[in-house]
């Protein structure tokens, strides 16, 4: 870890982490300003509820701030890892009926009340993921970024996807391998936002 420099929002991931683990707040700022977008454009599309992504986001970076010393880094990006984070965090929700506020308990944390200024900041920032998102997204060819979305933003199974592209099932699990694995070299590529 590179502890000199005091501009942590050019380290990466992985660095951040590290920091983070030994407590260090301005690590863990860099880190989370990093990440909220793409968190909360992931949250408030599975839940269709700004306070809800909101809640559920600040449960799930609570709990990062927690394990960050168990972060084992694979690629340059921590997005991939973040984002398990928050979509266990909503899973869980779902199971139980509410969110949990384990980890922030644990920190101390109380509940915050957001008003209609912060639900509206909530939305730009999730637009502001999903716009990122959509861009790597349109870098892929055209029959691997259709079979993606469709699989990955609109829940459509494999044997579905087959049947509207008349093709097999193969073929489409293919074309949706090959367009996560140039996602995630593209995450790789980019590194630290």
């Amino acid at each position: 870890m590179t502890g000199h420099r005091e501009d942590r929002t050019s380290w990466p991931d992985e660095e951040l982490l590290a920091a983070v683990a030994q407590r260090d707040g301005t690590a863990f700022s860099a880190f989370y300003r990093r990440h909220l977008a793409e968190v909360l454009a992931y949250l408030v599309r599975e839940t269709g509820d700004s306070e809800l992504a909101a809640d559920l986001a600040a449960e799930g970076f609570a709990a990062i701030l927690l394990s960050a010393g168990r972060y084992e880094a694979q690629r340059a990006s921590a997005l991939p890892w973040v984002v398990g984070i928050a979509r266990h965090k909503l899973l869980m929700s779902w199971r139980r009926g509410r969110v949990e506020a384990r980890a922030r308990q644990r920190l101390g944390l109380e509940p915050v009340e957001l008003d209609d200024l912060a639900l509206e900041r909530i939305e730009q920032l999730a637009d502001a993921g999903v716009g990122r998102l959509e861009q790597m997204l349109e870098q892929l060819p055209p029959m691997e970024r259709e079979a993606v979305r469709w699989h990955v933003v609109d829940e459509l199974g494999y044997q579905e996807i087959a049947r509207q592209l008349d093709c097999s099932e193969m073929v489409v699990r293919k074309r949706v391998s090959r367009g996560l694995g140039r996602l995630r070299n593209q995450l790789t590529e980019i590194g630290p936002a």
